[in-house]
């Protein structure tokens, strides 16, 4: 009996020492170092005015629909798109005829909306969600067909328009890996910023 009660005292120890390690120290370590090595990437890459205000964050897209805004990519998470608590894609495959109408109602309405011709490409990241619905990004092709639509509603040179399209987009990763995106949200502050 003296042996099995020395055998539960061992597994209780061990459970609250592997408890405060597992459950306090590590988490509260790991914090610590991100908070001062990454403050900016571990507080969620906000997007912060002078004045204070949470704009977004650069890691999630936003809706945007009006003339003088660029348009995100379409979003199936949540019933109006972009909703972070229903992160995900349709589940759409490519035979389903339901995928293929949204498509083809999405092109004709890019086409509409920027005053492109009935035959005119349209970049896929314009007409299909991402697997998350949260991408924040667009192609640089897309940026630059909604560029002259921008620049209207504005009154801003399409040169102007581009300029600050050049300053949102972001490399590949390690200068290979994937394709330039455009960040909405930092174009359409950028743009909200000019005087």
């Amino acid at each position: 009996m003296k042996a099995l009660f020395s055998e539960i005292r061992g597994a209780i120890v061990s459970t609250l020492v592997f408890a405060v390690v597992l459950c306090g120290l590590y988490p509260a370590v790991v914090w610590g170092v991100s908070q001062l090595a990454f403050k900016q990437k571990a507080d969620g890459s906000l997007i912060v005015d002078k004045d204070g205000t949470v704009r977004g964050s650069t890691l999630l897209g936003q809706v945007f629909t009006g003339e003088k805004y660029f348009h995100s990519r379409p979003s199936a998470a949540g019933a109006n798109g972009y909703d972070a608590a229903s992160s995900s894609g349709s589940n759409l495959g490519p035979t389903s005829q339901k995928l293929n109408d949204a498509i083809k109602d999405r092109i004709a309405a890019y086409r509409s909306t920027e005053g492109l011709a009935a035959t005119a490409e349209v970049p896929a990241d314009a007409v299909t969600a991402s697997a998350s619905g949260l991408d924040p990004h667009i192609s640089v092709k897309n940026a630059e067909l909604q560029a002259a639509r921008v620049a209207k509603a504005r009154n801003l040179s399409v040169e102007k328009v581009k300029e600050l399209i050049a300053t949102s987009t972001s490399k590949p990763d390690l200068g290979t890996l994937g394709d330039a995106g455009v960040n909405v949200l930092k174009l359409n502050l950028s743009l909200d910023a000019l005087k």
